[in-house]
């Protein structure tokens, strides 16, 4: 029963934590595929990986020291954010190399980094809550590591691994060479900087009083992303607004149409499409919306790199067909 609570409370919360952070991505949301795939390699590659390489590491450690202290200092502050931060980015680069036309924007590494790192937690969080939780201390060690696992520190991994994401999508946006060169190390390098900090800082303090100290600091950087996320949206947003009045100029999109793909609510929409079955095509024609408008904006950056003007003018066509039925 405790194990089963364990699985439950690592995973359900990640899950509904992931739904959010695809909610903030108000205009041109990621495949499913693609973000399932991404949670269960933070799951099983980067969760299961960095256990074994973890633990490998440490035991050398304490060969090599002779002081058990020294391993755990070295495996919590040193070997587990390198490992742990470079295994999840790993499905990041995934995403970037192989479905580069998915990353679009520094909105999308956000994204990809954020659910990958949900899936690590959730299985780390399984492990904590079931192995230091029940088994060290009972029920009561259950529902406290509960406790710290899911609200004090349940976004931390999403934290740490979207400067990776931002690093790749800052390299990816960029005409720049130094900038690609530079963007990449630089995200990760603060993926581990943060991860590290957070994992030797509370220690640092002890007791409640670190744990307290600890979980301000957490969120205080949480608070800060939140506010850069939000920017991003209102950055995207922007792009359509930009994008899409060409659309209504030549009669692809209806005005109505427009000011609902550049609302950062779409409730209307989608519930009139409810109720008069035509909830799949409106739903895919906002996505169009906001597909276009980033592949318009990345031929005016970037150029014709991977055929966007045929991207172009293939969402057009399908825009056309999707907007009699879209509801506005």
């Amino acid at each position: 029963m405790a194990f089963l609570g364990a699985l439950f409370f690592g995973f359900v919360p990640m899950f509904l934590f992931a739904a959010f952070v695809n909610w903030l991505d108000r205009y041109e949301k990621e495949p499913k595929l693609l973000l399932g795939a991404a949670f269960i390699w933070g799951v099983v590659i980067a969760g299961g990986g960095a256990f074994i390489i973890n633990t490998v590491l440490g035991i050398g450690i304490y060969v090599m020291t002779g002081s058990e202290g020294a391993a755990e200092f070295g495996t919590t502050s040193i070997v587990a954010p390198i490992i742990e931060e470079g295994l999840k980015g790993l499905a990041v680069l995934a995403v970037f190399l192989m479905f580069r036309n998915e990353f679009d924007s520094i909105l999308d590494g956000i994204v990809y980094g954020a659910v990958t790192a949900m899936g690590f937690a959730a299985i780390e969080n399984v492990l904590y809550i079931y192995r230091n939780g029940y088994l060290e201390n009972g029920w009561e060690g259950f529902w406290v590591m509960v406790f710290i696992r899911v609200l004090l520190v349940g976004w931390m991994h999403p934290f740490f691994t979207a400067f990776t994401g931002i690093g790749l999508a800052i390299a990816r946006m960029s005409r720049n060479v130094l900038v690609k060169i530079i963007a990449v190390p630089t995200g990760y390098a603060l993926a581990v900087t943060t991860h590290a900090f957070h994992n030797t800082f509370s220690g640092l303090i002890g007791g409640l009083e670190g744990l307290a100290a600890g979980t301000l600091v957490d969120y205080m950087g949480y608070a800060v992303m939140l506010i850069f996320v939000i920017w991003m949206v209102v950055m995207e947003r922007s792009i359509l607004r930009k994008h899409l009045h060409d659309e209504v100029a030549n009669g692809r999109i209806s005005q109505q149409q427009y000011n609902t793909a550049t609302s950062f609510f779409q409730t209307n929409a989608h519930l009139a499409a409810l109720t008069s079955g035509t909830f799949r095509p409106t739903s895919r024609f906002y996505q169009v919306c906001g597909e276009l408008a980033h592949k318009k904006e990345q031929l005016a950056k970037l150029g014709d790199e991977g055929g966007n003007r045929v991207i172009i003018e293939q969402l057009r066509a399908e825009l056309a067909q999707l907007a009699p039925r879209a509801r506005a």
